[in-house]
């Protein structure tokens, strides 16, 4: 009996990757990751240095690497409690009204990811957070984590309430963030 062997170069598994295998959690913001609709995983773009030539510009791999914005789609719950997380954040980070915002957001249940001090002074602020998107497989088994590292979020969309609208449809929020660095990260199967 002839066994078949892989191909070198070959893909093995030959399933396709679903888009609504995922799981999407962030550490400061764990009420989101339930209502979670869409996210995606940020394109990155290398810059490219040119170099003079008597016939053209010839093109050279740069030294940086820029990372797109991640953003995450949510529905809203009623009681606005995913929203106001991300809102309270957000308020936490800028301190719109006063500086006590943030001291107060710092000092908040909410904000988890640090032990509660006394009164935070500006380099003691913790106003970033890891997030962990899970890719799943067709058998819905996590196969790879995506880490962003030190995350926080930058813009948070309107909910628009309009009384003549002739179907129901729930509000869907979306969180952009920034970060500093991704990396997508297999999980290997111990049995």
């Amino acid at each position: 009996m002839a066994v078949n062997k892989p191909v070198p170069g070959q893909i093995e598994n030959r399933n396709f990757l679903a888009p609504t295998g995922f799981l999407f959690s962030i550490n400061k913001a764990p009420k989101i990751s339930f209502f979670g609709k869409k996210v995606t995983i940020p394109a990155m773009n290398f810059d490219v240095a040119e170099q003079p030539n008597y016939l053209r510009m010839i093109p050279l791999p740069g030294t940086m690497i820029d990372f797109e914005d991640l953003t995450f789609d949510f529905l809203v719950d009623e009681g606005l409690e995913n929203y106001m997380q991300i809102q309270n954040w957000m308020r936490g980070i800028g301190f719109p009204e006063s500086l006590s915002e943030t001291y107060n957001w710092q000092l908040s249940n909410e904000n988890e990811d640090q032990l509660p001090i006394e009164q935070p002074d500006k380099s003691q602020l913790n106003l970033y957070s890891d997030a962990t998107l899970t890719i799943l497989d067709s058998m819905n088994n996590a196969k790879f984590k995506v880490k962003f590292q030190n995350c926080f979020p930058y813009r948070l969309s309107t909910l628009e309430f309009d009384a003549t609208q002739t179907e129901l449809q729930y509000f869907t929020a979306q969180v952009s963030f920034k970060y500093m660095v991704y990396n997508i990260d297999e999980i290997t199967s111990c049995c």
